[in-house]
């Protein structure tokens, strides 16, 4: 949680029950009730419907109506009152009959759905992703097979089990001695979009170095101080974004200019009038990093 609020993709979901995973009988038999909902995905997109009374919801479907397929099917969850989730990957979304649904990925609805939807929505498009990308042994190169409900990848050649890939990354906002917070803007973002800063762990580097590196790399700033603040499943495709704030031993900027095209210093009165003139975009509310800004900022982020 930031600031007494969960973070938008770490929402608590569904009870993932894992125990169930290698349990044959038992997936059957849930794959098998009435009461089943599944989530078709494909390549990070699903169905979503706009209700009446202005929710955005993921399109399920009973098991019965979901699209034939065993091979890609991956168990989810189940929630308070029993009742089992799937997931399916596809090459394509199936169609509606009543052309109400549209198809949407994280980025454009993750913040609308609800504790449930978030939930099974990111835990699907994770899952995805891992399996179009690796469905080879690392170690000898062969065909894996799916296990585990769609959590394992097994090699029948060489015995190998393979997981679901995460990638650490930090991202922090980093403060100086004056309180004023560094933003910086990617090289390939809209002229005006400023952000935290942000980057990958290494082998062998623990995550409160990494915050110390990649601020100076990427912005020439030297820090001290990390602190923790919170972490969000980032499936983008395969990420852990954990939160910082940290303290600037230094203030002289000097972008490597590769990742980061601009940073600056602002002061909260210099990045209110920012925004509101336009001059600055600020990051969008389903990324940790508009969070962490707000933590700084003390209020919600005017939107210009």
């Amino acid at each position: 949680m930031v600031g007494g609020k969960p973070l938008v993709l770490a929402r608590p979901g569904l009870d993932r029950a894992a125990h169930h995973r290698l349990d044959e009988a038992w997936l059957a038999a849930a794959w098998s009730h009435p009461s089943t909902r599944v989530l078709v995905v494909c390549d990070g997109q699903v169905l979503v419907e706009d209700t009446a009374d202005g929710r955005t919801e993921l399109v399920l479907v009973p098991s019965f109506d979901a699209p034939t397929t065993e091979k890609h099917r991956y168990f989810l969850g189940t929630d308070e009152q029993g009742v089992s989730y799937f997931a399916l990957q596809k090459d394509a979304l199936p169609g509606r009959m009543d052309a109400a649904a549209r198809p949407a990925g994280l980025r454009e609805v993750g913040g609308l759905l609800s504790e449930r939807d978030a939930g099974l929505m990111v835990h699907a498009v994770a899952l995805e992703n891992w399996q179009r990308l690796h469905r080879f042994c690392s170690r000898c190169g062969q065909r894996t097979v799916i296990a585990a409900a769609g959590h394992v990848r097994r090699c029948p050649a060489c015995g190998a089990e393979h997981y679901p890939r995460t990638d650490p990354a930090v991202i922090m906002l980093v403060t100086d001695d004056q309180d004023r917070a560094l933003l910086g803007r990617q090289v390939h973002w809209p002229e005006g979009r400023f952000s935290t800063l942000a980057g990958f762990v290494e082998p062998g580097e623990s995550i409160e170095q990494a915050v110390v590196r990649e601020v100076l790399e990427e912005a020439g700033v030297r820090v001290g101080e990390v602190s923790y603040v919170a972490s969000q499943p980032w499936p983008f495709p395969s990420s852990l974004m954990l939160g910082f704030m940290a303290k600037a031993s230094s203030s002289e900027i000097r972008v490597d200019g590769e990742e980061i095209h601009e940073a600056r210093w602002f002061s909260r009165e210099e990045y209110r009038r920012a925004i509101g003139t336009g001059d600055v975009l600020p990051p969008t509310g389903i990324s940790i990093a508009a969070r962490l800004i707000e933590l700084w900022f003390g209020e919600p982020l005017p939107r210009g």
